[in-house]
């Protein structure tokens, strides 16, 4: 079976694989069970060089050593390679989450706090305004003010907008105590999504003919989504200013 050189390339990506890696393991699987020769003749690769591959295949799970004179290799399924990667993926990004966790605890992390705080202390409130580019980035920002309400939480947005957010806004949202900070949240948009969205939430969501999508934090801190609805690429302006923080709450407030 002759195997295009677009599917080559995708399964090396998505197998995180060599190209020498990739080649062998298609020619394992079109075969099933193989000597190191054979495979080298198969895949194309160097006959110096198929002996480490195959090595390589083994040790990540992609290949089995047949016992038995001369030594065969036997292909494992996709199937179960796929899932074993998954597995080592959760494994590894799960230890990578106990390890970022536990460095709070760490002398070098108290040191580059108390690094940015002197680095931060002598700047204008003013100055403290940034562009930020990016789904992950905007979301990772939302939700640390969020976090840091210690007053009010202003959220106006479209309902679309709202319901993609959802899963990083709900699950910070539900965090809040509410009984020490109000939230006040507006959603422009289909009225029966609103209602859907505010039922099964169980969340007071007022319905608003305002555009524009924007989050206030304490009348102290802001973000404003400057993108239109359907944009490839989320871009927003976070805002530092309690003075115009203030200011546009007043004026929301007046226009509601």
């Amino acid at each position: 079976m002759i195997i295009k050189q677009d599917t080559v390339n995708k399964v090396k990506e998505h197998f995180d694989l060599n190209i020498y890696e990739t080649k062998v393991w298609i020619a394992l699987l079109s075969k099933g069970i193989v000597t190191a020769g054979e495979t080298a003749e198969i895949s194309g690769v160097p006959r110096s060089r198929t002996y480490d591959v195959l090595e390589s295949l083994t040790k990540r799970g992609f290949a089995i050593i047949k016992v038995g004179k001369p030594i065969k290799y036997i292909a494992v399924e996709p199937k179960t390679v796929l899932e074993r990667m998954k597995t080592n993926t959760l494994n590894k990004a799960q230890e990578k989450i106990t390890v970022l966790s536990n460095l709070k605890d760490t002398a070098e992390y108290d040191e580059i706090v108390q690094l940015h705080k002197e680095g931060i202390s002598p700047i204008n409130l003013e100055e403290l305004s940034g562009h930020i580019k990016g789904r992950a980035n905007l979301l990772s920002k939302l939700k640390e003010m969020i976090d840091s309400a210690k007053k009010e939480i202003i959220i106006h947005t479209t309902v679309e907008d709202f319901e993609d957010k959802s899963r990083v806004l709900m699950s910070v949202l539900n965090k809040v105590n509410k009984e020490e900070v109000k939230i006040k949240l507006s959603l422009s948009g289909d009225s029966y999504k609103v209602k859907r969205l505010s039922s099964r939430n169980e969340l007071k969501i007022k319905e608003s003919n305002q555009i524009g999508k924007y989050f206030i934090i304490d009348k102290k801190e802001m973000l404003l989504m400057i993108h239109p609805e359907n944009s490839q690429e989320e871009v927003g302006v976070w805002i530092n200013s309690p003075y115009f923080a203030s200011s546009l709450t007043t004026m929301m407030d007046k226009g509601n």
